[in-house]
């Protein structure tokens, strides 16, 4: 895999016996290509099993996904027990806005996700989107399963 030895040609095409020996000087890069390749395709797999998990029960709607950013979205969730969750972290409500303070800080954009299961009061949902708003993050995208009513009279999947 390494350098390996090759005689000087030494005087016009003629080998003389006791001529030198010097090493190559080629280095086997197919090893490390191949490493690297594996790699790569360890994280490509990887990458999206590492969405949030939170398991709640979203309301559908009919409405369209909204476009992503380069930055990682930021997700708070409200479980149906109540609990206020930032990313997979669960947060006291007290002190739910210094935390969103503190990240707001660090990011670029104010966007962030609100994932509300549908067992949750209104109220509820629009007290987090006013501490959310207080926390620095004034873009606030409410995160919903796809196939709800859409009020035009067709019947959604599920309603026939």
């Amino acid at each position: 895999m390494g350098a390996g030895v090759m005689k000087r040609d030494e005087g016009g095409g003629r080998r003389r016996r006791r001529g030198r020996s010097q090493p190559m000087a080629e280095i086997n890069v197919t090893p490390f290509v191949d490493v690297m390749l594996v790699l790569l395709i360890i994280f490509m797999v990887a990458a999206p099993l590492l969405t949030v998990g939170v398991p709640v029960e979203l309301p559908e709607t009919a409405a369209n996904a909204l476009p992503t950013d380069e930055e990682e979205p930021l997700t708070v969730t409200i479980t149906a027990e109540g609990a206020v969750m930032i990313q997979e972290t669960e947060v006291a409500l007290d002190e739910l806005v210094p935390r969103l303070q503190g990240i707001s800080a660090e990011r670029t954009s104010d966007r962030i996700f609100l994932r509300a299961d549908g067992a949750n009061a209104w109220n509820r949902v629009a007290q987090i989107m006013g501490a959310l708003n207080a926390g620095g993050f004034g873009n606030i995208g409410l995160v919903t399963d796809i196939g709800g009513p859409t009020f035009d009279g067709t019947p959604v999947s599920g309603d026939e």
